[in-house]
C-alpha cells in the first residue's frame, strides 16, 4: 500500500456509529484495494447489541430532529462541506470501489445534486385540501391533510454507487425529518463512514445517526429483526429484497432490485449521438450498475455498421488500475465476480456465442466485452451479468423487441434511439419497465425524476420528492364549522 493510501485512511473511522457516538467492536472484516486485492483496512463489525442500542437511542430523540427549514440548510450545509473535501472522497472509491478518479467526479457530482434537491423539497413537505361538499351534507366542513415522518428510516446501500446511492436515501429520509439507521455494503463502508461525519458536523443531531458495518447478511437480518423500525429502504439483488420484503410484514418498504437491462437502436438511430452513450453506459464502473446495457438490441440493417463502430471503440477502452489517469475503467467489486462474468462468456461461445472483442480476465479485470449470436438459455442472455459485457442482437420489428424485453422476470428501465415518435410512444405503452428513455441509453437517469423498476426490479421510487413522499404518513384532519354567536 502506498503512503497516499495510508494518508487518505487516516480520515475515515473505521468504528461503528451508534447514535452519534463512534463505539469499536470485538471483531472486524477486512476491506481491500479493488485492483491491486490489498488489504487496505479493518473495519469494526457492529454486533447485534449495538445494532438495538443504535434502534432505541434513536426512538428516544426523535423529538430532537429540527424543522424543515433546518434541515434544508443541514442538507446544504453537508453538501458544501463535501465539495471541499472532495479529493478525500475520490480517492477512498478508487481504493474501496475501484472507481477511476472519471467515475468518482461523476458520483459526487450526482450526489451534490441529489443534497441540492432534498434540501428544498425539506421546505415544500405539505399535504392537500380535500373538497368534502362534494358529498352531500358535508358543505360545513373543512378537510386537509398533513405528512409526517414515518420515524425510523433504515437504509441499506450497495457498492457500486457508494456515495451517491447512499444519498438518494439517506438525504430524503433527512429531508422528510426521519431518524437514519445506514447500512452500506460490507465492500464498500468507508465512504458510508465519510458521509456520517458530515453529516453531524454540519449540524444534523448525533442521536438520530447510526451507522452499521458488516459483511455478509448477519447484520442486515439483524436489522430487519428490529420491529421499532419503521421503513426499509434497500439497493440490492432480487433474492435479498424478497427477504427484506417478507420480513418487514406490514411496515413499509421501498426496494431497488435486480436488472436485465436492454437498449435499443431503430434503423432510423443517430449513431452519433447513440454509440458514445452506450459505450459509457454499458461499461461504467466495470458495468456494475443495474441499468447498464446487457441487451442491445440492433435493427438487422444497421446491424454491420454498429458492430463495427462499437467493436473498434470498446477495443480502445483501457481498464486497469483505476488510480491511474489514462486507465477508462477499473475492476470489479471481486476477483470471483470477474470469474463468474468470465464463465459466463465462455459457456456462451461453447454454446455458439462469439466475442467480437474483449473477454479475457486479469485478476478482478475484466475486458470491456461485446457477444453475438446469442440466444435464450445462455446465461449472459437470460440472467443478470452485472459485468463490462454486452449482447447485440438483431431485430426485424419493434414488436419483437417489446415482447423479448417484456419475457424476462425484470422491467427497471430501458432505452430507444429513434426519430420516430410513433415508436417511441408505442414503446412507451407497450415495454413493462419503470422508465423508458428515448434517445437516451437504459442508463439514463436525472436525480430529481422519479427511479423505480416494477416486476422482479422491485417497487416504490427513489428520486428525493417521491422517496420523501413514501418516507411521511398522511393524516387526515377535519374541522366542522358553525355559524358563529
Amino acid at each position: 500500500m502506498t503512503t497516499v493510501d495510508l494518508n487518505v485512511l487516516k480520515s475515515v473511522s473505521l468504528q461503528s456509529l451508534i447514535g452519534g457516538q463512534r463505539v469499536g467492536g470485538a471483531t472486524s472484516f477486512t476491506v481491500y484495494d479493488r485492483y491491486s486485492g490489498e488489504a487496505i483496512a479493518q473495519v469494526d463489525q457492529t454486533s447485534q447489541a449495538l445494532i438495538k442500542q443504535a434502534v432505541v437511542v434513536a426512538r428516544q430523540n426523535l423529538d430532537k430532529i429540527p424543522d424543515g427549514y433546518e434541515r434544508s440548510r443541514i442538507l446544504r450545509k453537508a453538501a458544501d462541506i463535501i465539495q471541499s473535501r472532495k479529493q478525500v472522497f475520490i480517492d477512498i472509491m478508487a481504493l474501496e470501489a475501484g472507481f477511476t478518479a472519471a467515475e468518482s467526479f461523476n458520483e459526487i457530482a450526482r450526489g451534490l445534486d441529489t443534497l441540492e434537491i432534498a434540501a428544498e423539497e425539506a421546505k415544500r413537505i405539505c399535504g392537500e385540501m380535500i373538497p368534502m361538499d362534494s358529498n352531500p351534507g358535508q358543505k360545513d366542513r373543512l378537510a386537509f391533510t398533513l405528512r409526517t415522518p414515518v420515524g425510523i428510516v433504515c437504509a441499506i446501500t450497495p457498492f457500486n454507487a457508494p456515495f451517491n446511492a447512499l444519498l438518494h436515501k439517506v438525504a430524503p429520509a433527512i429531508a422528510a425529518g426521519n431518524a437514519v439507521i445506514i447500512k452500506p455494503s460490507g465492500y464498500t463502508p468507508l465512504t458510508a463512514s465519510l458521509i456520517c461525519d458530515v453529516l453531524i458536523e454540519a449540524g444534523w443531531p448525533a442521536e438520530v445517526l447510526s451507522l452499521i458495518q458488516g459483511e455478509g447478511a448477519e447484520a442486515g437480518e439483524w436489522l430487519l429483526e428490529e420491529q421499532d423500525i419503521n421503513f426499509y429502504t434497500f439497493t440490492g439483488s432480487t433474492r435479498v429484497g424478497r427477504i427484506i420484503q417478507q420480513k418487514a410484514g406490514a411496515r413499509r418498504t421501498q426496494l431497488e432490485l435486480g436488472s436485465i437491462a436492454c437498449t435499443v437502436l431503430c434503423a432510423d438511430a443517430d449513431l452519433d449521438l447513440a454509440l458514445p452513450r452506450i459505450l459509457r453506459a454499458t461499461f461504467r464502473k466495470a458495468g456494475q450498475v443495474c441499468t447498464s446495457i446487457q441487451r442491445l438490441y440492433v435493427a438487422r440493417s444497421r446491424m454491420e455498421e454498429v458492430s463495427a463502430r462499437l467493436e473498434k471503440a470498446t477495443s480502445a477502452l483501457r481498464s486497469g488500475d483505476p488510480k491511474q489517469a489514462e486507465v477508462d475503467f477499473g475492476p470489479m467489486i471481486a476477483e470471483r465476480e470477474a470469474m463468474r462474468a468470465e464463465s459466463w462468456i465462455k459457456e456462451a461461445v461453447a454454446m455458439g456465442a462469439q466475442v467480437l472483442t474483449g473477454g479475457s480476465r486479469n485478476k478482478s479485470v475484466l475486458e470491456p466485452t461485446i457477444v453475438t449470436n446469442v440466444r435464450s438459455g445462455m446465461k449472459v442472455m437470460d440472467e443478470e451479468i452485472f459485468a463490462p459485457v454486452v449482447t447485440l442482437l438483431p431485430f426485424d420489428n419493434i414488436s419483437e423487441v417489446i415482447e423479448s424485453i417484456n419475457a424476462t422476470p425484470y422491467g427497471l428501465a430501458a432505452g430507444v434511439f429513434t426519430n420516430d415518435v410513433n415508436t417511441a410512444f408505442f414503446m412507451a405503452r407497450r415495454l413493462h419497465v419503470g422508465g423508458l428513455h428515448v434517445n437516451e441509453t437504459s442508463s439514463s437517469r436525472n436525480d430529481g425524476m422519479p427511479y423505480g423498476g416494477v416486476k422482479d426490479s422491485g417497487y416504490g421510487f427513489e428520486g428525493p420528492k417521491y422517496l420523501i413522499r413514501d418516507m411521511t404518513e398522511e393524516k387526515v384532519v377535519t374541522i366542522s364549522l358553525r355559524d358563529p354567536v
